[in-house]
């Protein structure tokens, strides 16, 4: 089972979506009046009027089963499961309506809810997106529901809004980070698809502590497009595609050198300016240390010259 969220403004455009067609039944409502759709939209706006500063009072959710699942379901059930989701989402105590359709292969049903409880007080929605992916979650396991075969199985056409961008994020990342060696080829390609890389910093630090992912104006952390889209996580494929990359042979210490500079330039943090132009943070700290090692190597290059020839 999979849930997606819809939040808008108006009741009467939702509720008539969902009742004037052929294929829909009222399953369960609570708190209102479901001769048709005008009563519905009627009692949703006479409570919706208790909180008149919430903008957005519809909550509109979709729960959709595997056709493999058909089965096991039955509009009696598919009304419990869903009563079911909305205690896990903590939507209680307001009016709702679930209608399902079966205009689909799979099955289906549409919850609409008003986020103006019976007090007049706000049901939050800043956590759906992690507490939906868990409430379905724990209704597949416990009723051994089919599970989806992952991202790529999802149909891209079907999708929208915010939805929809999400998944051209995830298919652009997934996409990149397969041959990308460094963050600078990583979010090159990114951004010729259009989609730009912010980096969460650790306090007043330079220690990246996450990672973003923008498309216009949307904009989602990258465990939230998928868990393996974490800043740890890429960076340790990033890390990986990079030694893959090299020659067998040794490196020379020059090399060695040149790569260490590189891995300074690569590691994303704030830039600070210089008399010169702009520099990473501690660059020149790292750039006095890579001094002292060359002074090093080279005063012990000296010692043996000198000892070969007093061998002579």
């Amino acid at each position: 089972m999979v849930g997606k969220q819809i939040v808008g403004k108006g009741f009467g455009g939702c509720v008539r979506y969902l009742l004037n067609r052929d294929k829909a039944t009222i399953l369960k409502a609570e708190g209102l009046n479901t001769e048709n759709a005008a009563t519905i939209t009627r009692d949703f706006t006479i409570q919706r009027k208790m909180n008149p500063n919430l903008g957005k009072a519809v909550g509109h959710l979709v729960l959709s089963w595997s056709s493999e699942d058909k089965a096991l379901l039955t509009p009696e059930i598919m009304a419990e499961r869903a009563k079911e989701y909305m205690k896990l989402m903590k939507i209680e105590n307001t009016q709702y309506v679930i209608v399902q359709h079966t205009d689909k292969e799979h099955p289906h049903v549409h919850i609409v809810y008003n986020r103006v409880d019976n007090n007049g007080k706000t049901i939050p929605d800043s956590n759906n997106y992690k507490a939906n992916i868990k409430a379905c979650r724990i209704i597949t396991e416990k009723y051994g529901y089919h599970i989806g075969e992952g991202k790529q199985k999802v149909n891209r056409e079907n999708l929208k809004g915010k939805e929809k961008v999400r998944y051209e994020i995830y298919d652009a990342i997934s996409k990149a980070i397969k041959a990308a060696a460094s963050w600078k080829d990583f979010e090159t390609d990114l951004k010729a698809k259009g989609i730009n890389i912010q980096f969460k910093y650790k306090g007043k630090t330079k220690e990246v502590q996450g990672i973003s992912f923008s498309k216009g104006d949307i904009k989602f952390r990258g465990s939230a497009i998928d868990n393996t889209f974490s800043y740890g996580k890429l960076n340790s494929r990033i890390k990986l595609n990079f030694a893959e990359q090299q020659p067998l042979e040794s490196k020379s210490l020059a090399q060695q050198i040149r790569e260490a500079v590189a891995a300074r330039v690569e590691t994303p943090a704030p830039v600070q300016q210089a008399t010169e132009g702009y520099f990473p943070p501690g660059w020149f700290d790292f750039m006095q240390d890579l001094g002292n090692v060359i002074a090093d190597d080279i005063d012990d290059e000296e010692y043996k010259r000198k000892k070969r020839h007093l061998s002579r």
